[in-house]
C-alpha cells in the first residue's frame, strides 16, 4: 500500500540507454545475464537505512534540511518510517536492505525498553519482507551516536560502557538472525583514540579482540550461519581508528587468531580516506582471503572528509567490481549504498534517483569489469609480466628447495644480469578506457 510520500511515482524498470525518463534504469537490468549470473545476483543492491530514512540533511556547519514525516521519537513515527522504506525498496526493485538499531527504533529510557522496541520493529520488518520479498543483507548497532560511547565502545576505558556495548551487540545479532540477515558488520565508529596522554593502547587492543571473540563465539552457539564483517576506516570521527584499512585489521585478526571467522565489508569513501584505491582495498582482501562485501559511495576529493556521495564515476567501479570477480564474487556480501543525498535534495524523488543512478553506474562498470575478465584484456599482460616464475628454477626458489647460498651461486656461475622490462602502466590505463 503506498504511504502517499513518493506520490504518484511507478516502479523504476529497466528502459535502456536511450530512456529520458529519470526514474528509470539505463544500464542495470537485473534480468541480463553477465558471466554466467543475472546482473542482480551479480551486484546484490542493497538500501542503507540510516542515511535513506534517518539521516535529516546536517553538516557540521548547519542543522536539519530534510522533513520527514516520520521522524520523530515515536514507535509510531518508527513504524511509518518502515513502511516508506520498504515501499522505496519494491519502488526500486533491490533485493536487500541494512540497518543499525538506532535508525529504526527510538531509544527508550533503559536497555531493555530500548531492546522490546526494536524487537517490535523486527515484527514489523518480518511481515514486510514476506509481503515484498526484500532481505536483509545485514544488520549492525550503532554503539557510536550517543554519548555513552564519546570513548568508544568495545574499546571504552569504562567496563560498563563495554558491558552495555556487548549487550547490544547480542541484542542486534539476535534480531538479524530472526530476520534472516545475511551478515553482521561491526563498524568501529569511535573505536581509536583522539590523543595518547589518556590512551592505553595495548588495553584498549585487548578488549577489542576480547569483544570480538565473544561476538564469534555467539555466532556459533546460536547457529548463525551468517559472516561476520568488520568494516574499516581510519580515523573520522577519532583521530586514529584500531580498523584503519584492510591490511590493519587482518594483522588485528591474525593477532587473535580470528581470520578465518571474520571477513571485512570495504567502503570506498573509507579505502580513500586511507590513502588507497578502492581497488586496492578489495585486491587485498581478496588475497587475504577476507573479502566479504562492499559499502558503495564516493568522497568529493576536494573536501578531504567522508562525505558519502553516490558513485558516478564509472572507470572507478569498473576496477572495483573487476575486483570482486576476481575474487569468485559475492557470497554473503552485496553492494549496499552508504550514500546520502545532498543536503539540498529535499525532494522525494531525489531519493529514488539517487539510487537509481548509483545502480546504473554500478551496473556499467560490472559490465566493463566482466568484459575485460573474458577478454583476458588486463590478465593476459599479468600473465605475461609474471611469466618467468613458471620456469622450474624459479619454482624451486619459491617451494624453498633453494638456499640463499644456491641462488648466489647459480647467479655467479650462469653470469645472470637482468634486464629492466617495462611495466607499461599507461597501456593498461588506455585498455581500461576502452571498456568504459
Amino acid at each position: 500500500m503506498s504511504t502517499g510520500f513518493f506520490g504518484d511515482i511507478k516502479p523504476v524498470k529497466y528502459e535502456g540507454p536511450d530512456s529520458d525518463n529519470p526514474p528509470a534504469y539505463r544500464f542495470y537490468n537485473p534480468d541480463e545475464v553477465v558471466m554466467g549470473k543475472r546482473m542482480e545476483d551479480h551486484l546484490r543492491f542493497s538500501v542503507a537505512y540510516w542515511h535513506s530514512f534517518a539521516w535529516p540533511g546536517g553538516d557540521p556547519f548547519g542543522g536539519q534540511t530534510f522533513e520527514r514525516p516520520w521522524f520523530g521519537d515515536s514507535m509510531e513515527h518508527a513504524r511509518l518510517k518502515a513502511d516508506v522504506a520498504f515501499e522505496m525498496f519494491t519502488l526500486l526493485g533491490v533485493p536487500f536492505y541494512c540497518f543499525h538499531d538506532a535508525d529504526v527504533r527510538p531509544e527508550d529510557a533503559t536497555f531493555a525498553e530500548s531492546a522490546a522496541r526494536l524487537d517490535e520493529i523486527a515484527e514489523v520488518f518480518a511481515a514486510k519482507q514476506r509481503e515484498t520479498g526484500v532481505k536483509l543483507l545485514w544488520g549492525t548497532a550503532n554503539l557510536f551516536s550517543h554519548r555513552r560511547f564519546m570513548a568508544g565502545a568495545a574499546t571504552n576505558p569504562d567496563p560498563d560502557v563495554f558491558a552495555y556495548a556487548a549487550a547490544t551487540v547480542k541484542k542486534c545479532i539476535d534480531v538479524t538472525k530472526t530476520l534472516g540477515g545475511q551478515n553482521y558488520v561491526l563498524w568501529g565508529g569511535r573505536e581509536g583514540y583522539e590523543t595518547l596522554l589518556n590512551t592505553d593502547l595495548k588495553h584498549e587492543q585487548e578488549q577489542a579482540g576480547r569483544f570480538l571473540s565473544m561476538v564469534v563465539d555467539y555466532k556459533h552457539r546460536i547457529g548463525f550461519d551468517g559472516t561476520i564483517l568488520i568494516e574499516p576506516k581510519p580515523q573520522e570521527p577519532t583521530k586514529h581508528q584500531y580498523d584503519y584499512d584492510v591490511a590493519t585489521v587482518y594483522g588485528f585478526l591474525k593477532k587473535f587468531g580470528l581470520e578465518k571467522e571474520v571477513k571485512v565489508n570495504i567502503e570506498q569513501g573509507h579505502a580513500i580516506l586511507a590513502g588507497h584505491s578502492f581497488e586496492h582495498e578489495l585486491a587485498l582482501a581478496a588475497a587475504l582471503d577476507i573479502f566479504g562485501s562492499i559499502d558503495m559511495n564516493r568522497n568529493d576529493y576536494q573536501s578531504g572528509w567522508d562525505t558519502d556521495q553516490f558513485p558516478n564515476n564509472v572507470p572507478e567501479m569498473a576496477l572495483a567490481y573487476y575486483q570482486v570477480l576476481q575474487a569468485g564474487g559475492f557470497t554473503t556480501g552485496g553492494t549496499n549504498f552508504d550514500a546520502k543525498l545532498r543536503r539540498q535534495s529535499l525532494d522525494p524523488q531525489d531519493l529514488l534517483i539517487a539510487h537509481v543512478g548509483g545502480m546504473d553506474c554500478c551496473a556499467r562498470g560490472l559490465k566493463a569489469a566482466a568484459k575485460m575478465i573474458e577478454d583476458k584484456a588486463l590478465s593476459g599482460p599479468l600473465e605475461e609480466r609474471y611469466a618467468g616464475w613458471n620456469s622450474a628454477e624459479a619454482q624451486a626458489m619459491l617451494k624453498s628447495e633453494r638456499t640463499l647460498e644456491q641462488i648466489a651461486e647459480r647467479v655467479v656461475k650462469e653470469g645472470i644480469e637482468p634486464k629492466p622490462r617495462s611495466g607499461r602502466q599507461e597501456y593498461l590505463e588506455n585498455i581500461v578506457n576502452r571498456y568504459v
